[in-house]
């Protein structure tokens, strides 16, 4: 019998959870201006906001390699 701290689903959600966490982390220096690097390939993140967007490429943050792609939902505060 396996214990709810061993089991492959807590696993999942705690590396779920990390995951998240970072991701969210990094969008918000982003969104305060400051530079962030990729984590992958260190090169410095840019935002596309939707103004900027084309029909292939949706609003998000991105590096120039593709290691980062983070696809935002502007819609909700477009009307801000």
């Amino acid at each position: 019998m396996t214990t709810a701290s061993t089991s492959p689903f807590a696993v999942l959600n705690q590396t779920t959870a990390t995951s998240f966490n970072e991701q969210k982390n990094l969008i918000k220096r982003v969104f305060k201006g400051k530079p962030v690097q990729c984590p992958s390939c260190k090169q410095t993140l840019k935002v596309i906001l939707p103004e900027q967007a084309k029909a292939e490429q949706a609003a998000g943050i991105y590096c120039a390699k593709g290691c980062t792609d983070i696809e935002l939902d502007m819609e909700a505060v477009a009307g801000l």
